[in-house]
């Protein structure tokens, strides 16, 4: 009797008694979510490791991403899921019409524990951010008709300041305790992020750097006795291989993650919609590329004695199209599909998909297609020229099934809601205009319509990237003392991507929306094939 008493006694310590050994803890992370509730345009890029040839794995879809995550959970009592931004904004139709709502709510249901806030969480300005931390519905009302509770799940913003403050917009951290080790997020958004959205989205706020913020918070945390520290941040890198790999990495995270401080463990990063497992300089650096395509895992072990991240091991899961789906999840999928059935319809045809990516010359057939809709929606106020930024082309056109179109598949393509503007410059501000690409980012080439292009240099010094005689704008080449009528969306009206130079234009006549100027081109010269002329050139020999 005695025996299986003790037995018992024996079994009862060893499972609820107290831990011995590290604490090991799986973290969840994604970063650039974007609203993608279904399964995305485009596929996952992967690269094959013995022929290195380039594939596109269709995946995503909260559903699948919902399976994912409970396969993780069930195998780990410390666990926690995070975003390092963009969660929302530039969404499709499913989400972005319903102003992120539905993106919200599945992350609520997936569990997301904390997501540190990115640039596009602003695009809509920072009392609709605050009203999706919160809850509530616009004053014009909630689009689904039902209420609206807000996040579960808690924003971080350490760079952020309120300016009439000096308080941050959010919290700058958040603790999480593990098996008695406390472990700090640090979230932290991209410092640009002014120069690339509208000045009113973030009117009344500074944004500071991002690893002196983090450096600043590094004592505080460490006097409260926290020594595991996880930053999670909007910026990050570009590299040449698969999710899980790491090839000729570059990009503005490397720099940043040399400087934070060595109490740094691991670093969650994003903003560039590249996924990437790296160590840098010893650390784990980490990023599950955009839109819900993968789903980064990974496993911290924590001494008890010091507190601290003895190791840190990551791995990026594609979410694949062939997973079994939540039926929670897929039920929210469908029921926001449901709604749209009254907006959606076919446009359009395609002879072959239409891909958004840039080739060497800076160019995408998607962008060139859309520059020259937006020309022709505003040829009657004069237009000459337009150009559209490749950021604000979130997705390519894919073929499917016979061709169709659909309005939802452009509201992808083009989900900000900016309206043309169409404005005057003269010769030498055009010229500057063009110069301005390289001011936010030189991997970035602005998207001309037809008739019209240029020459570019990229071993000439900054400034004169551009080679000037060969400048043409509709058919004839540019004259720096004359002027032109040209047109861009509003974000870029605003000074947006850095260009200063458009906010001097005069004469402004507001256009359609961008999205209705797509579709518009769509219904009328359908079917729609890529185009194949060259408008910019990208030469290192051309004579100056």
């Amino acid at each position: 009797f005695i025996l299986p008493l003790l037995a018992l006694a024996l079994a009862t310590c060893a499972t609820h008694g107290p831990e011995r050994g590290p604490v090991i803890v799986m973290l969840a992370a994604i970063n650039d979510f974007h609203g993608n509730l279904e399964l995305p345009a485009g596929g996952l890029p992967e690269i094959n490791a013995v022929t290195r040839e380039l594939t596109r794995t269709p995946s995503g879809g909260v559903a699948r991403m919902a399976t994912v995550l409970e396969g993780l959970r069930a195998q780990h009592k410390h666990f926690a899921f995070v975003s390092a931004g963009d969660l929302v904004g530039a969404s499709p139709l499913a989400s972005g019409y319903f102003d992120d709502e539905p993106a919200i709510d599945a992350m609520n249901n997936l569990g997301l524990d904390l997501n540190g806030v990115g640039n596009h969480e602003f695009d809509r300005g920072v009392a609709e951010l605050r009203r999706l931390q919160s809850g509530g519905c616009p004053r014009e009302g909630c689009k689904s008709g039902q209420p609206f509770a807000g996040a579960k799940f808690q924003f971080l913003a350490a760079n952020v300041t309120v300016r009439d403050t000096g308080k941050t917009l959010f919290a700058p951290y958040a603790l999480r305790e593990f098996g008695g080790v406390r472990v700090a997020f640090i979230g932290v958004t991209l410092r640009s992020t002014p120069a690339i959205l509208s000045p009113k989205a973030v009117a009344g706020l500074d944004f500071h750097d991002e690893a002196d913020t983090v450096n600043k918070l590094v004592p505080e945390l460490q006097q409260a006795g926290v020594e595991a520290i996880v930053v999670l941040i909007h910026q990050g890198g570009f590299q040449r291989g698969g999710p899980n790999d790491c090839i000729e990495f570059r990009g503005p995270i490397i720099d940043l993650v040399k400087r934070f401080d060595r109490a740094v463990d691991v670093v969650v990063s994003g903003h560039t919609h590249q996924a990437y497992v790296c160590r840098i300089e010893g650390r784990l650096l980490t990023s599950a590329g955009s839109f819900g395509r993968a789903l980064t895992a990974i496993e911290l072990k924590l001494d008890r004695a010091t507190r601290d991240v003895v190791s840190a091991h990551a791995v990026n899961h594609v979410v694949r199209s062939d997973l079994p789906e939540n039926p929670l999840l897929a039920a929210l999928a469908v029921r926001q599909a449901q709604l749209l059935k009254r907006l959606d319809r076919p446009v359009g045809r395609v002879t072959q998909s239409i891909s958004n990516v840039q080739n060497g010359d800076g160019e995408s057939p998607l962008g060139q297609l859309i520059a020259d809709a937006q020309l022709e929606a505003t040829r009657d106020v004069g237009a000459e020229v337009a150009f559209m930024n490749p950021g604000g082309i979130r997705v390519p056109v894919d073929y499917t099934g016979d061709g169709t179109v659909t309005y939802s598949a452009l509201y992808a393509v083009q989900p900000f809601g900016n309206h043309l503007v169409t404005m005057t410059l003269s010769g030498k501000e055009v010229l500057q205009l063009l110069e301005q690409q390289w001011s936010i980012n030189g991997l970035r080439r602005l998207q001309i319509s037809k008739g019209s292009g240029f020459a570019w240099n990229p071993d000439l010094p900054e400034g004169s990237h551009i080679i000037r005689n060969s400048v043409v704008i509709n058919g004839e080449p540019l004259q720096l003392d004359r002027d032109y009528r040209i047109t861009v969306n509003n974000y870029l009206a605003d000074g947006g991507d850095n260009l200063p130079i458009l906010r001097l234009g005069r004469n402004r006549v507001a256009g359609v929306l961008n999205l209705d100027a797509l579709v518009a081109y769509f219904e009328r010269q359908s079917p729609v094939s890529p185009i194949a002329v060259r408008r910019a050139r990208r030469t290192n020999t051309f004579d100056k």
